[in-house]
């Protein structure tokens, strides 16, 4: 089994004729359960959740078309799974939890995009890596991964280690396992399932999601994962798919996680 749960459609149109550009790659390249996951920041109904001005100008979506446009590719009859990705946002615990508890969501995506103010992924933002301590915001990035598996409100959590894509990262190894460290025991006594992201290889740090060190300690401590591309162009959904199965299985791990209605099941890794 393959899974691709993490995809996006923001680049297109919410149009069944643009999502089934999505299901037509997915099947080409053997994937088996595709979900789409766009950004709960695009939506009105998440302005509580969480809002800046980046969000605030790229946020012009309805849930109701959102969820409509699932409503049409099933009653064509296509397996598609629906999902968001929602920013993890600290001390907004009640409203997540009442967004998602909205609608019926197959899994939910949490993911870690912002420490504070700072955009950690963006271009924008790039120049800020070298105005502060790395050190500091690795730590306050790992605290965030700490508090999301410990809210319990996420299926999944997304490119586990994102917070490296610019490849800035602290070059002692001590602290770096040591916030590895305690994010895989929190996510391990949680429900929170870990990607495998090849999103990684398409940006400047060149590897996937998450680090090898962060994967083993994952599989030592029991924590599941899904396979996920977390592509916003038709063409990179299952993209680098033997990158991210030979990892996970140099690991150790043999099965993977797939989602129905909150629901997961164990299956084995295709």
């Amino acid at each position: 089994m393959l899974t691709d749960y993490h995809n996006h459609l923001e680049r297109g149109t919410l149009t069944l004729e643009y999502l089934e550009k999505f299901i037509e790659v997915a099947k080409l390249n053997g994937i088996e359960e595709l979900g789409i996951s766009e950004h709960a920041y695009h939506f009105y109904q998440t302005k509580d959740i969480l809002s800046n001005p980046w969000v605030e100008e790229r946020r012009f979506y309805d849930m109701e078309d959102y969820y409509a446009l699932f409503k049409q590719a099933w009653n064509k009859g296509h397996h598609l799974k629906f999902s968001i990705e929602m920013d993890y946002t600290p001390g907004k615990h009640k409203e997540m939890q009442k967004f998602i508890a909205s609608y019926p969501f197959d899994y939910v995506i949490g993911s870690i995009h912002w420490v504070g103010d700072f955009g950690i992924d963006l271009a924008e933002f790039r120049k800020e890596w070298d105005r502060r301590d790395t050190y500091e915001v690795y730590e306050k990035y790992f605290d965030q991964v700490v508090t999301l598996a410990e809210s319990n409100l996420f299926d999944i959590i997304g490119h586990l280690d994102l917070v490296k894509i610019f490849k800035y990262v602290p070059k002692e190894e001590e602290f770096l396992l040591a916030q590895y460290d305690r994010a895989t025991t929190a996510l391990a006594n949680s429900k929170t399932c870990v990607e495998i992201s090849t999103a990684g290889l398409r940006k400047p740090v060149g590897e996937l999601y998450p680090d090898k060190r962060l994967l083993q300690m994952c599989h030592q401590k029991g924590v599941p994962i899904v396979l996920s591309s977390d592509a916003h162009i038709p063409e990179h959904v299952g993209c680098d798919y033997d990158q991210a199965v030979a990892l996970a299985k140099e690991v150790g791990y043999r099965t993977i996680m797939i989602f129905d209605k909150g629901e997961r099941k164990e299956v084995e890794l295709g």
